[in-house]
């Protein structure tokens, strides 16, 4: 799923109406396939009848679309117009006037934004067509006012039944590209985004407003999109499912790879058994943890699938022959921060033939000295969280969480290696400019543990074929899909890691079997009554 900037969203249009595609075809398209999403996934709500709230440009003339086409399905609509009509121009202009043509309810409210509340009161669906992606300064005045009027709508429960609200293309006020409101934006529960995903919709700043996120296909070909580059790609199922490694039916362990997890130390052998633990269920055919001797039976007893290797004092031909055979390497989960880990982390990125993941105490190892990393041999993915990006690039975390696009893609160039910064809208960067902004999981992966499991999962994929980049790209969507699951069976907390680890064959499932799911869903929260 390619996503692009509302610059180059704006291109794409206007690429294909050059190629002979007329904008009001364009609208209908949009319009249409809004109308589509509505009845398939709000069916209940919009029986109670449907309020448009349109702007003056484009959006609005989706919104006069989407109008006529649910009253075409016989369902009671109305269109609230915070513009002068006499204003409207272009394509919307015309679908305007087939609105008026076929007597459809309309509330001219440009001078009157306060009465929008009293037209949402009562309404099953408010669909938001305010401002789509022309927006380029702060929301004020009535278009605020209205803004403010949608979201009370949907918060405020009428005798237990509240307005839901689709916004079409972009909730009105959000940023297309930074996903974060200027000034204010719409809350919606569905946004039916139109032509091409905008960067802004799956980053993690605008989930509390996008609500679950679906696309409508409007007849972008390919010849427009030849001439312009998309800006990075979400991490969907789709793209997941592109990714999975096949089993043949005469494959075995040997040839599903053997992963090598560099790991453990004494009060953090916890992290190396929960590696290991996701490698396995990632479908490695063997894994050995080399720890110290200390921590090595405890690894042992954990798990017997584990093969365990006890290592002492640093020597060079001990590890060149620990690295034989092997198909990969996971360094860093638990390993310490003395300074023979540092040294055995920057030697294995140096020497070895073999794709790494480093993670943890093998980042802090890197850290003020990334120069290593452009003396490796394997490709190599890093995987830090945001305060472990922030010792890397010598930022602050802030910093780090203000442009995590921006990071991930500078410090992947800079060191020549994958970089996948975790957290809420993970960002997988790679050296020659790919993107990907994956859309799975949520804040019950918020517990220590689940990036050992990350590591383990993308090192057994990498172990099984895969390049550090597609690794890196499907080991975070199944991770993100394995904690989904679990949250629809616990809730959005309480996970331990060992469970997530468990969770990925079912996950990898899922994602074979193809089960339709959004690209991102709302939070769950409680509605407040409303006092009488």
């Amino acid at each position: 799923m390619r996503l692009v900037t509302s610059e180059q969203m704006r291109q794409l249009d206007a690429r294909t109406i050059a190629l002979g595609t007329p904008g009001l075809e364009l609208m209908e398209r949009a319009g249409m396939g809004v109308v589509e999403r509505i009845l398939a996934r709000q069916a209940a709500a919009v029986r109670r009848g449907v309020l448009v709230v349109a702007g003056a440009g484009n959006n609005g003339g989706d919104g006069f679309v989407i109008a006529r086409g649910l009253a075409q399905h016989g369902y009671r609509v109305a269109v609230a117009l915070l513009a002068d009509p006499e204003k409207i121009g272009g394509d919307a202009q015309t679908n305007l006037e087939r609105w008026r043509r076929r007597r459809g309810k309309l509330l001219t409210l440009a001078d009157r934004p306060e009465d929008l509340g009293a037209a949402i009161d009562g309404a099953g669906v408010v669909v938001d067509c305010l401002l789509g992606t022309g927006l380029r300064r702060e929301v004020r005045g009535p278009l605020g006012v209205a803004i403010e009027a949608i979201n009370r709508g949907r918060d405020v429960a009428d005798f237990g039944r509240r307005a839901v609200v689709v916004a079409v293309d972009l909730p009105s006020g959000l940023d297309g590209d930074r996903g974060e409101p200027l000034g204010c934006a719409v809350r919606a529960d569905l946004t039916v985004t139109l032509g091409a995903v905008k960067l802004g919709l799956v980053l993690p700043a605008a989930r509390a407003w996008v609500g679950d996120l679906e696309l409508v296909d409007i007849g972008i070909g390919e010849q427009a999109f030849a001439e312009i580059e998309p800006v990075a790609e979400a991490g969907d199922a789709d793209a997941s499912r592109a990714l999975l490694p096949k089993r043949e039916a005469t494959s075995h362990k040997g040839t599903h790879g053997h992963l090598l997890v560099v790991a453990g130390s004494v009060g953090k052998s916890g992290a190396a058994i929960l590696a290991g633990r996701a490698a396995l269920r990632s479908g490695a055919g063997l894994v050995t943890v080399a720890c110290p001797e200390a921590v090595r039976p405890l690894v042992a007893g954990a798990l017997p699938e584990l093969m365990t290797d006890g290592t002492g004092t640093f020597s060079s031909a001990e590890w060149h022959a620990r690295l034989e055979g092997r198909k990969a390497v996971v360094v860093g989960p638990g390993l310490g921060t003395e300074l023979a880990a540092t040294r055995l982390v920057r030697w294995l990125v140096q020497r070895s033939e073999q794709p790494l993941v480093v993670d943890a105490d093998g980042l802090n190892a890197l850290a003020g000295s990334l120069e290593v990393l452009s003396r490796a041999r394997g490709g190599v993915v890093l995987t830090p969280h945001p305060g472990e990006m922030a010792r890397l690039v010598g930022a602050t975390v802030g910093e780090v969480q203000g442009d995590r696009v921006a990071q991930a893609t500078s410090l992947a160039k800079r060191c020549g290696a994958v970089v996948v910064l975790k957290g809420s809208g993970t960002v997988i960067a790679a050296p020659d400019g790919r993107l990907r902004i994956n859309t799975s999981g949520g804040p019950i992966l918020g517990t220590g543990g689940t990036g050992d499991v990350l590591s383990g999962l993308i090192g057994a994929l990498l172990a099984q074929g895969l390049a550090p980049f597609e690794a890196a790209c499907l080991g975070v969507y199944l991770h993100g899909l394995a904690g989904d699951r679990l949250a629809r069976r616990l809730g959005d907390a309480g996970l331990l890691a060992s469970e997530l680890a468990d969770e990925i064959p079912l996950a990898r499932r899922e994602l074979q079997e193809g089960e339709p799911r959004p690209l991102a869903r709302a939070p769950v929260r409680r509605l407040p009554k409303r006092s009488r």
